[in-house]
């Protein structure tokens, strides 16, 4: 793994979207193979592009996300390498049966693209808000689930397996993340908690580390943008080592990152833990700052989270 860490908290000027178009792009022009399924949705991820350049390999499924997915697992069956795209929640619920039963279960390799992951659905409110969307996903035998931090996690994943998120720069360009294996962003041998998240959750863990490191208190950040299949070995690692874990998501604590990971260390190495994340609740129109707030998806719940999960080892 070779991994170069920025952390500055600096917004990308490039849009995430761009990195899965430009990298398809490139992707379809070296291996005729593949093919991109959309669901009325070209215009916003900006593969409009796949369109132009590749009419007969670029298809339209309309407002249609099942027929979709059975139109991508069809063309699977054919022996193509198949992206299917729409928001979170319809490439999850409208379509779950779809592509558990014609994919999944069939065993096609379909890569199911969700876009606007948690609340970056912002002011396209609850109807349009995934926050169980990888949990539906992690429930299904034998797939890959992912949720990168930036342009460039998401340039270099979308040539393994796709997903998009958050516009923050976190990684310097060039960054290799071999799926499977999380990304220690931080770590020393006084750290007394590990932090592991994902997602728009990656740079809020840095900004808690930070707040954590000004009053003296050392914690692991591990940015777990591979769930499923999910890197026990370093989970197991750092509840040895620091004894306390806390989890950052954008998505439900309870079907997530969060239960995934306490999944693995309650079998193996009980320690304290903490989850920061969406408590049970439905989606919403805000701005994603507003909702960031009003879900708890902040630096200040972390370092909230962290103190409580340390106590607590104490304790």
């Amino acid at each position: 793994m070779s991994v170069k860490v920025i952390g500055k908290h600096e917004k990308d000027s490039r849009a995430c979207r761009d990195a899965l178009a430009l990298t398809l792009n490139e992707m379809m022009a070296e291996d005729k193979s593949i093919v991109y399924v959309d669901c009325d949705l070209m215009g916003c991820i900006n593969t409009k592009m796949l369109r132009k350049n590749y009419p007969d390999r670029a298809f339209e499924a309309g407002i249609a996300e099942a027929n979709g997915a059975g139109v991508a697992a069809g063309l699977a069956a054919a022996g193509k390498k198949v992206f299917f795209h729409s928001f979170g929640t319809f490439s999850s619920r409208r379509c779950y049966d779809q592509i558990y039963m014609s994919a999944a279960y069939a065993g096609l390799p379909v890569h199911v693209l969700g876009s606007d992951a948690g609340v970056t659905a912002a002011f396209n409110g609850g109807t349009h808000m995934p926050l169980e969307d990888a949990a539906m996903y992690l429930s299904i035998p034998e797939t890959v689930v992912l949720d990168p931090a930036d342009y460039a996690q998401l340039e270099c994943i979308t040539r393994q397996l796709p997903g998009i998120t958050s516009g923050v720069k976190v990684y310097e360009d060039g960054s290799e993340f071999p799926i499977g294996k999380g990304v220690v962003l931080h770590e020393s041998d006084k750290d007394v908690a590990t932090i592991i998240t994902s997602g728009i959750m990656v740079d809020e863990s840095l900004k808690a580390y930070e707040a954590l490191q000004a009053e003296g208190i050392s914690v692991r950040v591990i940015d777990m943008f591979t769930w499923k299949p999910l890197d026990e070995e370093l989970i197991l690692a750092s509840a040895a080592e620091c004894g306390a874990i806390v989890t950052a998501e954008n998505h439900q604590v309870k079907v997530g990152l969060g239960s995934a990971v306490a999944n693995v260390v309650i079998k193996n190495n009980p320690v304290p833990m903490e989850m920061v994340g969406v408590e049970d609740r439905f989606g919403q129109v805000g701005a994603e700052s507003f909702l960031r707030e009003e879900y708890g998806l902040t630096a200040a719940h972390i370092v909230e989270a962290a103190k409580k999960a340390i106590a607590r080892k104490n304790g």
